[in-house]
């Protein structure tokens, strides 16, 4: 065989392992007359690692979100109370007035627990399984002390 057909045979060669398995097409560099395969490429790697990045930021701005949403309503309802202690005093306006800072505490110790909730989901999601099994044994053990905190 003279060099250009062993170059043209070394080719098609690649273009027939490229057309069986297009995943490996990028891999393969003719050189020297020879098809070879090279190292990964390592923009894959990279690629992975970004897209593990843009996932822990979405869940990052997911918990975010459930502790400002938590705060601004339960300082809205504090001031909210506030602007009613200007009204006029009667039995409704001191029952909303005890309603909603009631209600705003409440909230202010529940937003903690909503963002263990959505932490140990997003883990989940991710499969980081042993934390996800933290949280939600937190979780548990937060409702058990509940439980007996309301029989007592």
């Amino acid at each position: 065989m003279s060099e250009p057909e062993e170059a043209r045979a070394a080719r098609a060669s690649a273009s027939a392992v490229a057309a069986e398995h297009p995943a490996v097409s990028h891999n393969v560099a003719v050189t020297g007359g020879a098809a070879s395969l090279t190292q990964p490429d390592a923009g894959a790697a990279e690629q992975v690692q970004h897209h593990h990045r843009e996932r822990a930021v979405v869940g990052d701005r997911w918990i975010a979100r459930v502790l400002r949403v938590g705060a601004v309503v339960s300082g809205g309802m504090f001031v909210v109370s506030l602007g009613l202690e200007a009204m006029p005093q009667s039995e409704r306006v001191h029952v909303a007035i005890d309603l909603l800072r009631k209600g705003a505490a409440s909230l202010l110790l529940v937003t903690p627990v909503a963002r263990l909730a959505v932490a140990g989901t997003l883990l989940g999601l991710r499969g980081e399984w042993r934390y996800m099994a933290m949280a939600a044994g937190v979780l548990g053990l937060l409702a058990v002390a509940v439980g007996a905190g309301i029989q007592a």
